[in-house]
């Protein structure tokens, strides 16, 4: 019989793997729909509002489903892992806290406008609309990577207590804001949404014109969502590799279980695929060679710190999750 830790773990994963779907979507979505609008203001094509109508439709059900799901979600942080949301409650509560008023605020107030709002308010209202929505919902993205990031690279908190009365205090509030990894991983997430939200637009767009329905309005809504993808998909190498970067200078550890890498004075592969044995420790599957040293250093020939390192260390290990790096 599964421990109640791992039940625990099965049921987070599924109610956030589903629930991620959709704030992805409404981010790149919303990108997407200030474009169409915009196009309409500026050329006064009916085509342009009938294509933007037909997505603001697809972006509210989205927006429903994410909302929900979300809810689900942050239940479970209380009832799976309440020793934890106890521990981290005073951190990770106060940027939950400020995505819920500074950004879900904005997103779901404007809401309704963008939804109702046609022929009761000016156009240039609805557009000013859009776009509070459309921003609303990457300032919703913005305060969730950074409590996420928080927890990655630590910083601007002390711990008060000990045992199981030890809670994670805040002292600088913008110290935690701010912390290493929290601008990379912001950027890389996204680009991500914009990238999920324009390849929904052009596969609509695409299926429409395959099958030669409404294929003027399918070539512009494709059009729309190729160019948001075009740029993304091009600013997106950039913010990956910084954000794998991160991964490698703070967390050694992480990236090592991650790529399978068990010998630190070898050279890392990158594997495409493979099976790792943990009782033998060694991993097997079609690698690049010296992949994972190239993206690390620069360098195929460059070792890379293996798991090997972490697991022969006695007694607390606390750099393995979070190391600082050394200033020289």
């Amino acid at each position: 019989m599964p421990s109640v830790e791992i039940l625990s773990r099965i049921q987070f994963a599924f109610t956030i793997a589903f629930h991620y779907i959709y704030p992805p979507l409404s981010i790149g979505l919303g990108v997407c729909l200030v474009i169409m609008e915009g196009l309409y203001l500026r050329t006064g094509i009916k085509m342009y509002e009938d294509i933007t109508r037909f997505w603001i439709k697809i972006f509210a059900l989205i927006f429903g489903i994410g909302v929900a799901t979300g809810i689900v979600m942050e239940f479970e942080f209380g009832t799976n892992w309440a020793t934890y949301s106890r521990y981290v409650g005073d951190i990770f509560g106060s940027a939950l806290a400020a995505e819920g008023i500074f950004a879900f605020a904005l997103e779901s107030g404007f809401l309704g406008i963008l939804l109702f709002g046609w022929n009761r308010v000016s156009k240039g209202v609805h557009f000013f609309s859009t776009i509070m929505v459309a921003l609303g919902s990457i300032f919703s993205a913005l305060w969730i990577v950074i409590a996420n990031s928080w927890q990655q690279t630590p910083t601007g908190y002390v711990i008060e207590g000990e045992g199981l009365q030890a809670r994670a205090v805040i002292t600088d509030f913008w110290e935690m804001v701010f912390n290493p990894s929290s601008a990379d991983r912001f950027s890389h997430v996204i680009l991500g949404s914009f990238l999920a939200g324009s390849f929904l637009v052009m596969s609509v767009g695409a299926w429409y014109i395959v099958r030669n329905r409404f294929v003027e309005p399918a070539k512009a809504m494709f059009k729309v969502g190729l160019s948001v993808a075009v740029i993304a998909a091009l600013a997106q190498l950039f913010t990956g590799h910084r954000s794998a970067h991160y991964v490698s200078q703070y967390q050694p550890a992480k990236l090592a279980a991650m790529e399978g890498h068990w010998d630190s004075a070898a050279v890392a592969p990158m594997y495409l695929f493979g099976w790792v044995n943990n009782e033998k420790g060694t991993t097997t599957g079609l690698a690049v060679p010296g992949g994972l040293s190239f993206l690390t250093h620069g360098s195929f020939n460059t070792p890379v710190t293996g798991l090997n390192a972490f697991l022969k260390r006695k007694g607390p290990q606390p750099s393995i999750l979070y190391s600082r790096p050394t200033i020289s």
